[in-house]
């Protein structure tokens, strides 16, 4: 997700009357809200919904009407809303198909208005950035270690041990001659 700032204008499209549910289509408006309208793209283009091609649709005209404004930088663009509200019924009616012994079972085809708002973001501030940090929990810091060392006998590496006893070895053999 994008950080917190300051957001511009927002630029709205909408698709009113879509052949679809709302309650279908408000899987994909939560998958693409708060993101950035890049990222939404390439969610929507390898999401498996049907409700997917419509958004990717509305996004576009959302940020083809940002577009139109010159100081827009279309990178920063981010979904600040993404709705799918119900609409009416099909032809404002139900539809009737045949139940069982002989009744008659009613369905309706539904729609939706399909909305999408983009807007710019603008960076937070930097003196916002470290007020930020300090309202987060303290780290857990390492735990001290102590200074005092124990004082151990320094011993010699057997290397050590090995010429020291070659040395009084060959003393001795000068010695005797």
């Amino acid at each position: 997700m994008t950080t917190l700032g300051t957001l511009q204008n927002d630029y709205r499209a909408k698709h009113r009357y879509a052949r679809i549910t709302a309650r279908k289509a408000r899987l994909i408006a939560d998958l693409i809200r708060g993101r950035s309208a890049n990222e939404a793209f390439e969610l929507l283009e390898f999401a498996p919904q049907r409700a997917a091609y419509f958004y990717t649709k509305v996004l576009k005209s959302a940020v083809a009407n940002a577009a139109q404004d010159e100081s827009v930088d279309l990178n920063r663009l981010v979904v600040v809303d993404a709705r799918a509200d119900d609409g009416p019924m099909l032809n404002n009616r139900l539809r009737w198909r045949p139940g069982p012994q002989g009744r008659a079972m009613p369905f309706s085809k539904k729609t939706s208005h399909l909305t999408v708002a983009v807007a710019v973001l603008e960076e937070a501030s930097t003196e916002k950035a470290p007020a930020a940090e300090s309202k987060s929990k303290p780290k857990a810091k390492a735990p001290k270690e102590s200074k005092e060392v124990p004082a151990e006998p320094v011993e010699e590496s057997p290397a050590e041990a090995t010429e020291e006893t070659t040395d009084e070895s060959n003393s001795s053999e000068e010695q005797e001659s």
